[in-house]
């Protein structure tokens, strides 16, 4: 399965290498037509999209992109939740699957794009001065912030796309969008929820499947109140309430058994 957020270019792809190939072809070098179609297919494969299943524990963050774990560590303060948070900072090669996921349930309150350079992901420095994409996440109910998603852009992968919107409600697993070409993803988890760790540098991660950390009750914690935006009802609007209490139980309160991911 192809990604449909790069359609534009794997049908680009397919149509030059067929034309180029047929060419080759007809005019007897049939052993670079076969180069071509394999060139053809490698690049094709890059947007690939395979299809993942969601592990349904309550509490589990998955990892929001495939790749391998460059780093795990302690931020300070991290503005957008106004306090301590754990980043997990995963790298994608151009052989990775592209494709971003939601790490876990949630509503996208922010998303907030920062202009940047294109520096190589493998110098540390990529992390903080390229071009990102940051998506912030709150529980629909208590308006308290769950993780935040920072889609970061490379020497190569100077698209970075996000199909999700404000206001939208996320589940786990659910695709957000894609780095193409590679680069580098971030995880941020709020201290209050009491996030433990379950990978390690060096270790390889796929988007959606990946359980990364676990999370404490979201019913404990002294986490910031994020406001609503305007015009949302209140938490005190009880039609509102019973929805977002649906959606929660949904994806908090599953059994545990393997579900089908959400579709694109």
């Amino acid at each position: 399965m192809l990604s449909g957020y790069a359609r534009n270019e794997w049908l680009t792809i397919i149509a030059v290498g067929l034309m180029i190939s047929g060419v080759t072809f007809v005019v007897g070098w049939w052993w670079l037509s076969v180069l071509v179609v394999i060139a053809t297919v490698a690049l094709v494969l890059f947007f690939r999209d395979p299809h993942r299943r969601v592990p349904t524990q309550r509490g589990a963050v998955v990892a929001p992109a495939d790749g391998r774990v460059s780093s795990v560590h302690r931020v300070e303060h991290f503005e957008p939740f106004d306090e301590p948070a754990v980043c997990i900072r995963i790298f994608l090669s151009v052989l990775d699957v592209h494709i971003n996921r939601s790490p876990c349930h949630g509503e996208v309150v922010s998303i907030t794009h920062k202009p940047g350079k294109h520096l190589n992901a493998l110098n540390p420095d990529s992390a903080e001065v390229n071009e990102s994409n940051l998506l912030v996440m709150v529980h629909p109910i208590r308006r308290q912030p769950v993780a935040a998603v920072r889609q970061v852009a490379g020497l190569l992968a100077r698209t970075i796309v996000c199909a999700a919107e404000v206001g939208k409600v996320l589940q786990r697993g659910e695709r957000i969008g894609i780095i193409k070409l590679g680069s580098t993803t971030e995880l941020y988890l709020p201290e209050s929820l009491g996030p433990e760790v379950q990978v390690q540098q060096g270790q390889k991660v796929l988007a959606g499947r990946t359980v990364v950390a676990m999370t404490a009750s979201r019913e404990t914690g002294t986490a910031t109140v994020v406001p609503r935006a305007s015009g949302e009802s209140e938490p005190g609007d009880e039609a509102s309430n019973q929805e977002a209490s649906s959606l929660v139980e949904a994806s908090d309160v599953e059994a545990d058994q393997p579900r089908q991911e959400p579709s694109a």
